[in-house]
């Protein structure tokens, strides 16, 4: 029992990358370290570390050793996650990450209600918008959108995600509502403007009654002011190039300034859906959906394995139901 002390402490000075960086992570002196590390060299009767004043290397042994120790810390992992997975109650912290718009107006007002279900569970909420290491960061659980994940993670679908035009009453009153995506070439349209969220949109007509609106009210209908351009279609997909003096990379701030009477804003549902309930802005467009890349899934996203935490797996259940 004692040597896979000594083999846990040596597996940490490994991963830390030093004596010093180990003690912190082990909460031990650094001699203290050394001390366990030196036992382990006697119990196998080998040199394990080339150590010099800046930094350590593996020996051949201590390579081999290495690994051994590596897959004994993670089969003790799925021994004590499947202690977890047996709990009468979910428990424990839940590491999660999200992008930093989807996390602020769709996913943190609903952890008030998954912690009064779960009292015996905590949540730790990240916001950023990048995609991050589960297993370097220590992350338990990832929202991600995206139209194609790796095969090397697991996910469940949280929903569906699409992106939607939208415009204040002020703005549709003096500028017009949009009759056909090429009208949109006569307004202020703001967008995402990074990557492949480019000012070329893709937009195809919706079947029948899906997802159709009523129109919003304004003085003028039909294609708006001004002269409509150039468009081109083929098989009822219109793919328009909309002139725009701003390009945002925040839903949020989009937002902002579509409610501030600044133009037709091109954003993900979810960021739009409080204003469009209220009625502080109206859906453009509502009977085309917006092509690639103007599309996606929301998952929840998790390193694979035999045994998903109790904990981890009520939060999902929880975002999905």
């Amino acid at each position: 029992m004692e040597m896979l002390n000594e083999m846990a402490v040596f597996s940490q000075v490994v991963d830390s990358g030093g004596f010093s960086a180990a003690a912190r992570q082990l909460r031990l002196t650094t001699s203290a370290v050394s001390r366990h590390v030196t036992r382990l060299e006697q119990q196998l009767g080998g040199r394990l570390l080339q150590r010099t004043t800046r930094s350590i290397k593996l020996t051949e042994l201590g390579a081999q050793v290495y690994a051994g120790c590596a897959r004994m810390l993670s089969t003790a992992r799925e021994v004590h996650t499947l202690a977890g997975s047996y709990s009468a109650r979910p428990n424990g912290l839940v590491r999660l990450t999200a992008p930093v718009v989807f996390g602020q107006v769709w996913l943190a007002p609903r952890l008030p209600g998954f912690l009064a279900r779960y009292p015996d569970v905590s949540v730790q909420l990240s916001l950023v918008d990048r995609n991050v290491d589960l297993v370097e960061d220590g992350v338990d659980l990832a929202i991600r959108i995206s139209r194609e994940l790796s095969p090397t993670l697991a996910a469940r679908t949280v929903c569906a995600m699409r992106y939607v035009l939208v415009a204040s009453p002020d703005y549709l009153a003096t500028y017009g509502v949009p009759a056909h995506p090429a009208d949109l070439q006569t307004h202020a349209c703001i967008y995402l403007g990074y990557g492949a969220y480019g000012d070329t949109w893709t937009l195809h007509p919706l079947a029948q009654g899906a997802d159709a609106k009523t129109p919003p009210k304004g003085k003028a209908t039909g294609q708006g002011k001004g002269k409509r351009s150039e468009s081109v279609a083929l098989d009822d997909t219109v793919q328009v190039k909309v002139a725009s003096r701003a390009a945002v990379n925040n839903s949020a701030a989009i937002m902002a300034m579509v409610q501030a009477h600044g133009g037709i804003g091109l954003v993900p549902d979810f960021s739009a859906q409080a204003a469009l309930a209220s009625g502080a802005v109206h859906h453009v467009l509502p009977d085309w959906a917006m092509g690639e890349p103007y599309t996606g899934t929301v998952y929840a996203v998790y390193t694979p394995g035999p045994h998903l935490p109790l904990k981890t797996r009520a939060l999902i259940d929880y975002l999905v139901a």
